[in-house]
């Protein structure tokens, strides 16, 4: 299914390699990528309103690729990005639900450049698992500053953070910062990128900022510069202003620091916009989510000045982020371990000015699955140079259609037969490895200690992905989501309803020895430290367009009893006292996969999955 031919491939690196000054010492690599911003949410291609010098400055001074693609949400593209593999190889298909975690088969760029003599930082937004063996510092990052979850206030997060003044994760640890979370992420990074250069060792910096991703908050300076916009788009702006400025101030850091020529800088981001489509979206259909190419169509500007890439170079060759990892490989001469096939190529020979890359057109896949499990044909879009065929059953011709508004399927079925065969292929090698359920490990002689959040839920519906979920008592009649329509996919009864809630989630483990087991179930994670049935108080507001997800009151809840179930069982329970922080099970586990899910349940029947748990194995 790969288009490219290996010699076509050997061709092209060797016509580079001629033409190009190749750099006598491995070269360092900057790699930013921005959460929920667009291809049309910079100044450089177009967008009216906003205010983004040094990105701009950036593209007229890089080779640029304007038909990259990405997933159409996080964790996805991430998990592309890191491994050179399609998302639904790697398991991560949502951004939620147990299916944001990286399979540990799975080899990461931290690891292959940490193998090749790197130093491997990665700060901000990880999302491809909070636990071990999920964790950046798990998969090849030897210095990791991060947040939990997908975003800043997330379930996985630490408590009560929100952009402003946080707790992160520091290799492991709890640490606490001033400022404004994109601000923290990229001083971690520059601190990192010093280091590194005391040491003379060679760097990739991942930077991955959660901003301009909702709830929509940034410092009152960057509100101030679009007074005159709707509170939405002024806050997701300022966030991208935010970013603009950070970028400034690491590009001035490597010319200062004096190894600007020789290190790669990369930006680019995860999706489709997420609010600025509303003002401008260069024009095309769809935004994050969409399986148009509004929802995957993102910008890519990579500058390396000892290469020759320090000038305003556009290529409009179809590319996909399955490409960067093994680009960066080439560029770097790190290796593959044996056995390992990458599902892009190096595109390397695109991004060089002055080479005439004949590059032949190849198809490339990108689908929303956002599901427990995937769908064929969901949401999906089937693409080739000329041609996009979305969800198997409409055609455009993208290079006159940019703006996807004229199906041609019924004119050109020789080409949709085509792409649906080769989309077909594509599906059949990959739906086998769709029963591989990343699991959480328990037990590891390593990490005795697991904290496990209902972010990981194995369920149909969403789970508490956030922690106003987590204060408005998401599952239980009444509370968290408030529209039917989210009450349903939430398998929630409406109010007054005569059927009881019940818990149809489950965190997907794997005992790594058998033993026994202490599994403390938790309403409030231990920073908070409340019981069970206690309420809470608003937490404090942030600059911007949104409610901090603190800022709402937590509720009290009427538990009376708590519940241990294990692949589908109930092992044993106990009763819920007023003051009751956490209920404490012992359970003797077998080695191998399980289902854990422990509830709470109320005085009127209803269930409630426990948001949190400790699992400590016995010593």
């Amino acid at each position: 299914m790969r288009a490219l031919t290996l010699s076509f491939y050997v061709a092209l690196v060797a016509l580079v390699g001629a033409v190009q000054v190749q750099a006598a010492e491995k070269p360092n690599i900057v790699l930013v990528i921005t959460d929920d911003q667009g291809y049309g949410d910079l100044g450089c291609t177009g967008n009216p309103v906003i205010q983004t010098p040094n990105l701009d400055a950036l593209a007229a001074e890089s080779s640029q690729l304007t038909d990259y693609h990405v997933a159409p949400t996080c964790s996805p593209t991430r998990a592309a990005l890191q491994t050179g593999h399609w998302t639904d190889r790697t398991g991560v298909w949502h951004t939620v639900n147990g299916r944001s975690m990286l399979r540990e088969n799975e080899i990461t760029l931290g690891q292959l450049l940490k193998d090749h003599g790197y130093a491997t930082g990665m700060f901000g937004k990880w999302h491809l698992g909070d636990n071990f063996p999920y964790r950046a510092e798990d998969r090849g990052f030897t210095e990791v500053y991060r947040h939990g979850g997908g975003g800043v206030g997330q379930t996985p997060d630490l408590w009560d953070n929100a952009y402003f003044d946080g707790h992160y994760f520091h290799n492991g640890q709890v640490v606490a910062a001033r400022g404004f979370c994109t601000d923290v992420f990229f001083e971690q990074a520059r601190r990192f990128i010093r280091q590194c250069v005391r040491q003379r060792q060679p760097f990739l910096a991942y930077i991955a900022p959660n901003a301009p991703h909702g709830p929509l908050h940034a410092p009152q300076e960057y509100l101030d510069l679009y007074a005159g916009q709707d509170k939405p788009i002024a806050a997701f702006y300022a966030m991208i202003t935010n970013i603009d400025r950070n970028v400034g101030k690491t590009r001035d850091l490597l010319r200062e620091l004096g190894i600007a020529r020789n290190t790669v800088f990369i930006f680019t981001t995860d999706n489709g916009t997420a609010t600025g489509a509303r003002v401008f979206n260069a024009g095309m259909r769809g935004a994050k989510g969409s399986e148009y190419d509004g929802g995957h169509r993102v910008p890519f500007f990579c500058h390396w000045p000892e290469a020759g890439w320090d000038q305003k170079h556009v290529n409009d060759t179809l590319c996909h982020a399955v490409d960067l990892v093994p680009t960066l490989l080439d560029i770097t001469g790190a290796r593959l371990p044996d056995g390992v096939k990458l599902d892009g190529f190096s595109i390397r020979p695109l991004l060089a000015p002055g080479v005439d890359a004949d590059w032949p057109d190849r198809f490339l896949v990108t689908d929303s699955q956002r599901v427990r499990d995937p769908i064929k044909w969901k949401q999906t879009a089937v693409m080739s140079q000329q041609w996009r065929l979305v969800n198997g059953k409409e055609l455009y011709a993208i290079k006159t259609d940019p703006g996807q508004q004229h199906d041609v399927a019924d004119q050109h079925p020789e080409q949709v037969a085509k792409m649906r065969a080769f989309y077909d292929a594509w599906w059949a090698e990959l739906e086998p490895t769709f029963a591989q359920t990343t699991e959480i490990y328990l037990g590891h002689p390593d990490h005795p200690l697991v904290y496990l959040t209902g972010h990981d839920w194995i369920q149909e519906a969403l789970p508490p992905w956030n922690q106003q979920h987590i204060r408005r008592a998401y599952g239980l009649p009444g509370m968290m989501p408030k529209s039917p329509r989210a009450k349903a996919k939430a398998n929630v009864p409406t109010q007054g309803a005569a059927v009881k809630a019940v818990h149809q989630g489950h965190w997907a483990v794997q005992v790594v020895r058998a033993g026994r087991y202490e599994i403390s179930l938790r309403r409030w994670p231990v920073e908070a430290d409340q019981p069970i049935t206690a309420g809470l108080p608003a937490g404090a507001d942030v600059p911007g367009a949104d409610r901090a997800f603190r800022a709402h009151e937590g509720v009290a809840i009427d538990v009376v009893r708590a519940a241990l179930r294990v692949d589908g069982r109930e092992l044993a329970s106990q009763p819920v006292s007023a003051g009751d922080v956490q209920i404490t099970f012992a359970a003797e586990l077998t080695a191998g996969s399980h289902q854990l899910a422990p509830v709470f349940i109320t005085a009127g029947g209803d269930e409630l999955g426990a948001y949190y748990a400790i699992v400590e194995s016995g010593r």
